[in-house]
């Protein structure tokens, strides 16, 4: 625990490198981009208005909703809107292996948050964000975290990286620190059930650990004592939640390699679901299918995300929007007929489309041919009317930072797209923003972005 707590504290931004700069930079205006969008999506409005009349100190910013309240409120209530769309970046890739992870959700607006209160300057707080991922990145991949867990990493592992995020930026020394990770094993929790019934509180988790992080720091600096070994203590975290782990994936490269989530992802839905996306899209454009010729569609993936929440039938079940963005099924029929799949799509008008519905139930799952490993592949078959047959195999989804990129101009366009969808900024003004994002590492403050963020 010892050297991962003084590497959250002696990393210095000159050591980061432009590339982890870069990416990092990405992160910040996906996860903003997400915010916003986030803040139209069912539930969204309740919770920020929940957080406001909780009053308490003004300390940091509820984005889109406005006022300013303490800064573990603030960062609970823009963490949610970030997860809200199911948009914002994940998996984190160690070694080799990608992770699923929704780790930026949590440490960046905690970042935004805690850098807000303590007027902390934009290189302060992306190597704020760059230890705090790397540090939850390292904890997913010894855990062996994968779709065929029940708990839910978000609430768990998450909060880890926000105590480094939070604790780096409020300047604690290294005891303090130690405490705060003591203390945040105390208020771990979530499952994956939260997918499997379309309930609110998958994003919720998002939220909480974001809370759970800043208040541990908090509770740290007023010099509250945690447990000694939150990490590898007879009853601390590897203990509860990992049947097995590896220990040296902690501290290889510690330092030198910067992990995070690395994928900015095209559509807002699981990324479990856009190895299919990928494949109808291709299939439908390159040969120009109308929905009304489709008579099956054959979706082939790994067992695990079959078995997982994307995997089951596309019924009437909890809230509609996260219903279809947790279901393959849902995910290939709007691909197919709209030849697209954006944040409109999961509207509930569009969910409850009569020409949707009819696709989904031409849509057969499978797993036949899928290695268990490859949790994002897919392959498809598509049987037209006249008899004409279409293939398509995907091994890795667009949007992977290193196998399938988003372009730079692909990844700038989300975020406009994501500001337009707000309905809180001209596209003008989302380009201002975008600006100061872009600089960030030149800012002496976060001023100028939080008056664009808030009304």
């Amino acid at each position: 625990m010892k050297e991962l707590v003084e590497h959250v504290l002696q990393t210095s931004f000159e050591t980061l490198g432009g590339e982890t700069i870069e990416r990092a930079k990405e992160r910040v205006i996906d996860v903003i981009g997400c915010i916003l969008s986030g803040s139209r999506a069912d539930g969204s409005k309740a919770i920020c208005d929940l957080v406001r009349e909780w009053g308490g100190k003004k300390e940091s910013s509820i984005f889109v909703y406005g006022g300013r309240v303490p800064a573990c409120n603030a960062a609970f209530a823009n963490s949610i809107m970030a997860r809200s769309y199911d948009f914002e970046p994940v998996g984190t890739f160690v070694e080799g292996k990608e992770r699923p992870s929704h780790i930026s959700g949590s440490t960046i607006p905690t970042a935004l948050a805690v850098g807000e209160m303590k007027g902390c300057s934009g290189k302060e707080i992306l190597t704020a964000i760059v230890v705090g991922d790397d540090l939850a990145s390292r904890i997913l991949a010894a855990s062996n975290f994968g779709l065929g867990f029940k708990w839910d990493s978000v609430g768990i592992v998450n909060a880890f990286g926000v105590v480094g995020t939070a604790g780096r930026l409020m300047a604690l020394n290294s005891g303090t620190l130690r405490n705060a990770f003591g203390i945040v094993l105390n208020q771990l929790s979530g499952t994956f059930q939260n997918l499997y019934d379309a309930a609110h509180t998958f994003k919720l988790l998002q939220g909480l650990s974001a809370k759970a992080g800043i208040l541990s720091v908090l509770l740290a600096s007023k010099g509250l004592k945690g447990v000694d070994d939150p990490l590898f203590a007879e009853r601390g975290y590897f203990s509860l939640y990992c049947d097995a782990y590896d220990q040296g994936l902690l501290k290889r490269d510690l330092g030198r390699r910067f992990y995070a989530d690395s994928t900015i992802k095209p559509y807002p839905c699981c990324r479990a679901t856009h190895g299919a996306i990928d494949c109808a899209l291709s299939i439908v454009s390159e040969n120009d299918i109308r929905p009304e010729e489709v008579e099956q569609i054959i979706v082939r993936v790994s067992p695990k995300t079959l078995a997982f929440a994307v995997g089951q039938p596309f019924v009437e079940r909890g809230v509609p929007q996260i219903n279809a963005a947790f279901s393959l099924q849902y995910a290939v029929a709007c691909a197919v007929l709209r030849r697209s799949v954006k944040l409109e799509h999961f509207e509930e008008e569009a969910i409850r489309d009569e020409r949707i519905l009819s696709l989904v139930e031409k849509v057969i799952l499978g797993s036949d041919g899928i290695p268990p490993e490859k949790h994002l592949a897919c392959h498809m078959t598509m049987k037209v009317k006249d008899g004409r047959v279409f293939e398509k195999y995907v091994d890795v989804p667009k949007g992977d930072e290193f196998f399938n990129p988003l372009s730079r101009e692909e990844k700038m366009e989300k975020f406009l797209e994501n500001a337009s969808f707000s309905r809180l900024m001209s596209r003008e003004k989302a380009k201002e923003l975008l600006g100061w994002l872009q600089d960030l590492e030149s800012l002496t403050s976060l001023r100028r972005v939080v008056r664009l963020l808030s009304p």
